[in-house]
């Protein structure tokens, strides 16, 4: 904390600080002689105050930009009655409305720029659901409601520029036209590629043409054709399952051409190249019920990404990963509401200088900074 600020934040800011170092889930180191990992600190003030009377519902998306802008996706739809009272008419209370579902924030919290609903030319999703920012300015949005069986592609100021899928058009994993409830994507801008994790309704990664939309290729777990058969609930004493549970949760690119994919309810992270070829998998929290373990990861900016940040929505905490192996080397957070803490944590980001940005559905409603205490290698 800066020491200009007012006495009172800055004993709220100690408390915070004093909270996390305090917590027994913080920095929980597995190798604490061999190897370091990246330490996080939460910024409770982060981002400022929304203008306008607005409120946000479920964060289900954040992503960081090339210019360190901060992307998020919530759902209007998941607020309750209570919390936008101002919006009827006459206003039965002073706050609050509902914020646009896209919101941009610059790094000391700053809100730049909103946009997003349904509009001419374009199916909105039921249920906003990933946001990705490409290296070129283009916006990809999912959703997973019932009929969101689409992708969307935006420019920086909400502009529509194409569709992928249509709604409601979905029939099965094996479908190369539509989508079927998808979680997130990334862009290889080189490859001219678009990495979708497909999702709530399909099990499988499907590719994309980013400037055309044409389909190129689609894999489920270890590299299979998926399927759409009737799984069994995850039960950790059995051998891991040779597909995809529902929902394929993330799908994320490294520098070195493989592609990470979170298989959340499996607790696993399975990793290909780019062609779909499987390379191997890992497990995290195996013992993980309920939504399971893996909601999102994101690999740190360093040259070699040496780590994965991950975020678990069942347990409530987030991780640092050993890239190479998966070995978990520490664990922050807890179930809880106040700064630091997470409420359902659902997507993670990171920024150029390694803070990341770490979003909650459910009751939640929020997405936290955590800023990152040691420099970058």
């Amino acid at each position: 904390m800066h020491r200009t600020r007012i006495w009172g934040r800055s004993l709220l800011g100690a408390c915070a600080a004093l909270f996390l170092l305090a917590s027994p889930g913080h920095a929980q180191t597995a190798h604490d002689h061999a190897e370091v990992p990246p330490n996080f600190q939460v910024d409770p003030f982060w981002p400022k105050t929304l203008p306008n009377n607005w409120i946000i519902g479920a964060v289900a998306g954040v992503a960081v930009d090339r210019r360190d802008h901060i992307w998020i996706i919530h759902r209007p739809s998941t607020l309750a009655p209570r919390q936008v009272l101002a919006a009827t008419n006459p206003p039965q209370t002073l706050c609050c409305v509902a914020a646009p579902p896209v919101l941009v924030f610059d790094m000391s919290g700053n809100l730049l720029r909103s946009w997003g609903g349904p509009g001419e030319g374009y199916e909105w999703p039921q249920s906003e659901h990933g946001i990705y920012v490409d290296a070129e300015d283009n916006v990809w949005l999912a959703g997973n409601g019932p009929r969101d069986h689409q992708i969307l592609k935006f420019h920086l100021d909400g502009r529509f520029q194409m569709q992928i899928g249509r709604a409601g058009a979905s029939s099965g994993s094996n479908d190369t036209q539509n989508l079927n409830r998808p979680a997130d994507t990334e862009v290889d801008v080189q490859a001219r590629e678009l990495f979708v994790a497909d999702g709530y309704g399909n099990r499988r990664i499907i590719v994309f043409d980013s400037d055309t939309g044409a389909y190129k290729r689609h894999w489920g777990a270890y590299g299979e054709r998926p399927n759409d058969d009737p799984q069994p609930a995850f039960d950790p004493a059995q051998p891991p399952s040779r597909s995809f549970a529902n929902p394929v949760h993330c799908v994320r690119l490294t520098r070195d051409g493989l592609v990470y994919v979170c298989d959340r309810v499996n607790n696993r992270v399975q990793v290909f190249r780019r062609d779909g070829s499987f390379v191997s998998e890992f497990f995290v929290a195996r013992q993980t019920r309920l939504n399971g373990a893996i909601a999102d990861l994101v690999p740190s900016p360093d040259a070699d990404q040496a780590y994965l940040f991950s975020v678990d929505n069942t347990n409530s905490v987030a991780r640092v990963l050993r890239r190479r192996d998966g070995e978990v080397l520490s664990t922050f957070g807890r179930m809880g509401r106040y700064a630091g803490q997470f409420m359902v944590p659902h997507n993670v980001a990171v920024d150029s200088q390694g803070n990341l940005y770490i979003s909650e559905v459910d009751t939640g409603q929020r997405v936290q900074r955590f800023r990152r205490t040691d420099p970058l290698p």
